[in-house]
């Protein structure tokens, strides 16, 4: 493999999953992840009994299975279910999903299924490691709180590429031309052709089936194992897609659904990366003003003078990379991922102010450790999970990806126009994904999920990964759409400072209870 390597992070969407604590847990603690309570647990049942219900014949072992929990961590239990590899033919192989459970401590009413987003968020590290911050003390009381890996994530079977030195020459890596040129288009989609070689060779043929709508599938395996009639289900981020995209496939086993910080299904990969970088475009301007009312912020004069500096801190590592203590250099795409990783929440801003005063005397180190707890990498140089693999995997089988070089301009000219900072670090999206060694070919359409009970879809004003006009524009395509708005910044909204959001939500999972209409919280 030769270096430097042109970043993983070129043209790529920023979308990952809710985490706890955010810049908190990478710098010293400061904001610590709120452990599991495990005081007063009902004893878990060994096993759970499936419903029972009639299925294909070739699909009755895996809807018959009984999943056998065993002790793990504080208070949980875990289990493993088996899906077809491929459900279009159930008999080409099996995949392992693997589950973690905290048992209702009070009056039960079922299981909830909760998924932390990503794609490529593992579930079971959600609940494991963060119990409290997945779902309030009210919820925890009432449902068995269930976590999963997706198909391709983390402990289940999972979607493998690179080693760890692999990963850092694909992350960090710089490209020796000019951002846009041709031989810059050359070399970026040249490397992530590399990479999705190496993730066909080391997967195998889970590769061509990680896709949103097989997890949607394997979501409804989940509930009939777990020995729910209908599906309850709390989805963040990306999980607003797969938990709308169970609802148009199975919208009679809809239970009580809460999509939290959603996405527009009908947003093509174009739009999703404009939109997405307008919506960080905007956090940051929130944060600047917020920065230059207090005593440390390394800016000076208006927000809008801020933004301009930052926009010439960019141009400027694009240019000329700073080099880190540990010989990674910080380019354009790298610092980007530095800025947008606090943004995900308002009371980690305060974090910037230091990176970017970092970044200014010429110092990488700080804006390093950010990006690296964005993309999972751990203090040793290893990486502590594969949401970087399941991530572009993912979304490489759920949207479709233009070859067009001058299609390609034009869409990354219209990003930096409507985002003058950040938009031209946006662009030329399709270069990950047009040659992977699976093509799409769904279409990215509204989703009404006609006959489904009530859907609970919560937007933030201000969250910048996933723009509150998604979460306006999935409420309304679904049929039985119910919006709650929080008026705020960061990247989804329940069980975080807001009591009306909280209140909204707990209400309609446990008594069923739908907002008459929007509370705007």
């Amino acid at each position: 493999m030769t270096s430097p390597r042109p970043t993983a992070r070129s043209g790529t969407r920023m979308r990952r999953a809710r985490r706890a604590g955010v810049v908190g847990v990478l710098l010293a603690g400061l904001v610590a992840l709120t452990g599991c309570s495990t005081d007063f647990l009902r004893p878990a049942q060994p096993v759970s009994t499936p419903t029972g219900e009639d299925v294909a014949e070739e699909l009755r072992p895996f809807y018959s299975q009984v999943l056998e929990w065993e002790p793990c961590g504080d208070g949980l239990g875990c289990a493993t279910a088996k899906a077809p590899l491929d459900w279009e033919n159930p008999g080409d192989g099996e995949v392992e999903l693997a589950l973690v459970r905290h048992v209702a401590t009070g009056e039960r009413i079922g299981s909830l299924l909760v998924n932390p987003g990503g794609p490529g968020g593992s579930g079971y590290d959600f609940v494991t490691d963060s119990l409290d911050y997945a779902v309030g003390q009210p919820l925890q009381e009432h449902f068995d709180v269930v976590g999963f890996d997706p198909r391709g994530v983390g402990r289940s079977s999972d979607v493998a590429c690179y080693d760890a030195a692999e990963m850092d020459d694909y992350l960090y890596g710089i490209v020796p031309a000019e951002r846009g040129s041709d031989e810059w288009i050359d070399l970026v989609g040249a490397a992530a052709a590399d990479f999705g070689k190496a993730c066909s060779e080391q997967t195998g043929a889970l590769l061509a089936h990680v896709d949103t709508v097989s997890a949607a599938r394997d979501l409804d395996l989940l509930r009939a194992v777990l020995g729910d009639e209908q599906l309850n289900y709390l989805g963040y981020s990306y999980g607003t897609f797969l938990g709308a995209t169970y609802a148009d496939l199975y919208p009679e086993k809809v239970g009580r659904l809460v999509l939290d910080g959603a996405l527009d299904p009908a947003a093509s990969n174009a739009e999703v990366n404009e939109v997405q970088a307008v919506g960080f475009e905007h956090a940051l301007h929130a944060y600047l003003e917020n920065c230059l009312t207090g005593t440390e912020c390394p800016f000076e004069g208006s927000a809008d003078d801020a933004m301009a500096e930052v926009g010439r801190l960019l141009a400027s590592v694009d240019a000329s990379p700073l080099r880190g203590s540990d010989g990674r250099m910080v380019g354009a795409d790298t610092l980007l991922t530095a800025i947008i990783y606090p943004l995900y929440s308002e009371e980690s801003w305060p974090y910037l102010d230091q990176m970017f005063e970092s970044v200014m005397f010429g110092e990488a180190d700080v804006a390093l450790s950010f990006a690296d707890a964005y993309n999972g990498r751990g203090d040793d140089g290893t990486y502590l999970d594969n949401s970087t693999e399941a991530f572009r995997a993912i979304n490489c089988l759920d949207y479709t990806y233009q070859s067009d070089v001058a299609a390609m301009r034009a869409d990354a000219a219209a990003i930096a126009a409507a985002a003058p900072v950040i938009g031209p670090y946006f662009g030329y999206g399709d270069l990950g994904c047009v040659n992977w060694p699976y093509q799409s070919d769904r279409v990215r359409e509204p989703i009404a999920a006609s006959g489904a009970a009530p859907i609970l879809v919560v937007g933030t004003t201000g969250d910048p990964a996933t723009p509150y006009e998604w979460a306006v524009a999935l409420a309304d395509q679904l049929d039985s759409g119910v919006l709650v708005t929080y008026d705020g910044e960061g990247h989804t909204a329940y069980n975080k400072s807001n009591a009306c959001v909280n209140d909204a939500v707990e209400r309609y999972l446990i008594d069923g209870t739908v907002p008459e209409s929007d509370p705007r919280c």
